[in-house]
């Protein structure tokens, strides 16, 4: 492991440096050694964390490592072309400038996308470009002071075992950083990849279908704006609204205190800006844009809403379906969902006689599904075009949902009158989640041993009729730290460690039948049982409220 006085010397960033420096000058034993008690482990998501000085945070050093190491790798395997790609947090472009100067001083040909685009822009780039792999620097919505680097193969998809214990074993080999070979000979990409992308999103919209509605759109301080107001043009849509005060890509955040749109308070501002000018829908990207969600005003309350990431995903595969069948064809492929999301698409591709795959969580699962058509996560995560993406495309997604609720309104039809039509069909299914932060990981495994050894039998008014431990491996998935219950009357929840922060989350789903046609009593009734699973399932993990 190395010293804060090796890294001084070693680190090609003032910065960092002189951060380092002053913490040294203050005796701050503490918080040096949270920067190198530890190093930054390399997996399927990359790398992510704060960004500082030392091995146990993001920076140019630990880049410039990941991004030789990436090399060594990609050349042992006849590796020559990557394609860079970066957002507009802190330091992106300054990452994005370092790895493709060791990748190209590494013997590899270091394409760099023309300026901060949306992570979707960076996927379909592998594929278009026929590159070997791809790296994009972001840390999609965590919070401002952090920054990420993901990396994908040359299918366009993010890197799975055992790539990414290979490339973590590369970069464990590469010497100091000063020893790293680098050249300048990189190559800026020009504005025809963006065209290829806008040219191929656009063409997922049907020519003919109506494209009257009212948007207020916000890309929540990313980059998403100028790439989703191109898109919505090319398509022929109106101009969405744009949030005035989150329109310009801004590392800090400004006006929300996290930048997730699945964040109480974080689209405020756009629903504002929808009751102001009259809008039929909001959309929101996350920073990077690969993410997408949409709020609806909900006649029951006289309110906005924002739509789960459940709700969006039964949509869309819904849209796919019909949409077809309205220009006399038969929908090909498989449907795919993770463990944590809804089984309400499983049900929509068996209706329509489609194949249904459930993955592990995370697109870099999604995404390798065979003859995949469709794949969501319900964290608002949408794969809509996988032959030219395979990652979540907030950008994509956001046009089809557009394109779907103009339909609808043509029809004097909403959302949520879709939703309603797919409950009576296929049962209301509600989902919710329940989360508990934890300062000590230790408790976290503490809470999953719990329910091992203490398995509950009933949750709410549900009896558990079977528990999978997902650890051994169940249904052809690998094996991964989680449990699942599956309750009576189609219920189940899913309990697992956050892969990305100190929680556990709980995600939880309740089929009601619809009666009489009532989907409003049905909710109600859900509602009722997911509250009382909650509080149940809380109290057998022992979570903290």
């Amino acid at each position: 492991m190395s010293s804060p006085q090796a890294w001084l010397r070693d680190d090609p960033d003032p910065d960092t440096r002189a951060e380092l420096q002053a913490l040294l000058d203050a005796g701050d034993t503490a918080a040096i050694a949270d920067r190198f008690d530890g190093r930054l482990e390399f997996g399927t998501a990359g790398l992510r964390a704060a960004l500082g000085a030392g091995p146990n945070r993001m920076n140019r050093a630990v880049v410039i490592k990941a991004a030789a190491g990436l090399g060594r790798y990609l050349l042992a395997r006849g590796g020559r072309r990557v394609v860079i790609g970066y957002d507009a947090r802190h330091k992106s472009d300054v990452f994005a400038r370092d790895t493709a100067e060791v990748l190209q001083g590494g013997g590899l040909e270091a394409l760099v996308l023309p300026r901060p685009l949306p992570t979707p822009v960076l996927a379909f780039a592998i594929r278009h470009l026929g590159a070997d792999a791809g790296v994009m620097v972001t840390a999609s919505h965590n919070p401002p002071q952090d920054n990420g680097y993901k990396v994908y193969l040359g299918d366009g998809s993010q890197i799975v075992a055992p790539a990414d214990a290979q490339i973590s074993a590369a970069i464990d080999s590469v010497g100091a950083v000063p020893t790293i070979p680098r050249h300048s000979g990189w190559r800026t990409l020009g504005e025809d990849v963006l065209d290829a992308y806008l040219e191929r999103v656009c063409g997922l919209v049907e020519a003919s279908s109506p494209r009257e509605l009212r948007i207020a759109y916000t890309p929540l301080h990313g980059v998403g704006r100028d790439v989703v107001l191109a898109a919505f043009q090319r398509a022929g849509f109106p101009a969405p609204y744009v949030v005035a005060e989150q329109a310009e890509p801004d590392p800090q955040f400004s006006t929300v205190t996290f930048p997730n749109p699945e964040e109480p308070g974080a689209i405020d501002l756009a629903l504002a800006a929808a009751r102001a000018h009259d809008a039929d829908i909001v959309l929101a990207n996350d920073p990077d844009a690969d993410r997408c969600a949409v709020a609806v005003v909900d006649p029951s309350s006289g309110g906005w809403r924002m739509l789960r990431g459940d709700e969006v995903g039964a949509l869309l595969g819904t849209h796919l379906v019909r949409r077809a069948a309205a220009a006399g064809e038969r929908l090909t492929g498989v449907f795919a969902a993770s463990i944590v999301s809804s089984s309400l698409l499983g049900r929509i591709a068996a209706a329509h006689g489609l194949g249904y795959q459930e993955t592990l969580t995370g697109f870099k699962w999604i995404a390798r599904v065979p003859g995949l058509r469709f794949g969501y996560e319900e964290a608002l995560g949408y794969c809509v075009d996988p032959d030219a993406v395979r990652d979540k495309d907030g950008v994509s997604a956001a046009l089809l949902v557009a394109e779907l609720a103009a339909v609808l309104r043509s029809e004097g039809r909403t959302l949520l009158d879709l939703l309603d039509d797919l409950a009576r069909e296929h049962g209301l299914h509600a989902t919710d989640q329940l989360a508990a932060r934890f300062e000590d990981l230790g408790q976290i495994a503490a809470a999953m041993a719990r329910l091992r050894e203490h398995p509950p039998i009933a949750l709410g008014s549900r009896a558990v009729e079977s528990v999978e431990d997902l650890a051994a491996g169940v249904g052809g998935l690998p094996p991964t730290d989680g449990l699942r219950y599956r309750l009576a009357g189609n219920g189940r929840v899913l309990v697992r460690p956050s892969g990305t922060e100190p929680k556990v989350k709980c995600y939880l789903e309740v089929v009601e039948p619809v009666v009489g046609g009532d989907v409003a009593a049905a909710r109600r009734t859900a509602a009722a049982v997911l509250d009382a699973v909650k509080r149940d399932l809380a109290d057998a993990a022992g979570l903290p409220g």
